[in-house]
């Protein structure tokens, strides 16, 4: 009894710790193509569709070549990633608490599978605009991806 009462209190100490790290505005990556990313609008239609609005500026890459570093999102468990979600914030910034909002994210299906990394990761690949229903299904992704030292 007294074991599971040590580790409900590590845990409850642990999760607390958690709950109260300050976020680190300086761990967000800007650059020009997070910002041709990141210029992309939604819009609700009316059968609870949620379509992208792209711009001109991002639809100009389409189908060509784009890269792009963030930090690597996985999207299943393992320590090798083929297809994942790169953002312009850590996975450890919480981001549905409020402190640093949703991040700019997409999805990037890599030509092989590259480790884990907390660090951010340096991608290129060829740009593809999916104008469908984004409930469903990221509206951009890089495929054919590959890494950049």
């Amino acid at each position: 009894m007294r074991y599971l009462y040590a580790i409900f209190i590590l845990f409850s100490v642990c999760t607390a710790n958690a709950q109260t790290q300050k976020h680190s505005p300086k761990d967000q990556l800007r650059s020009l193509n997070w910002d041709v990313i990141g210029s992309v609008k939604f819009e609700l239609t009316e059968k609870n569709e949620l379509l992208p609005l792209f711009t001109e500026s991002i639809r100009r890459f389409d189908n060509r070549e784009f890269d792009l570093t963030g930090y690597l999102i996985p999207v299943k468990s393992g320590q090798k990633q083929q297809t994942f979600l790169l953002a312009t914030l850590p996975i450890n910034q919480c981001y549905f608490c409020g402190q640093n909002g949703i991040p700019v994210m997409i999805m990037i299906e890599m030509a092989s599978a590259v480790p884990y990394s907390e660090k951010p990761i340096h991608v290129q690949g060829i740009l593809k605009l999916e104008e469908k229903d984004a409930s469903y299904k990221p509206p951009i992704t890089i495929k054919n991806a590959k890494l950049i030292n």
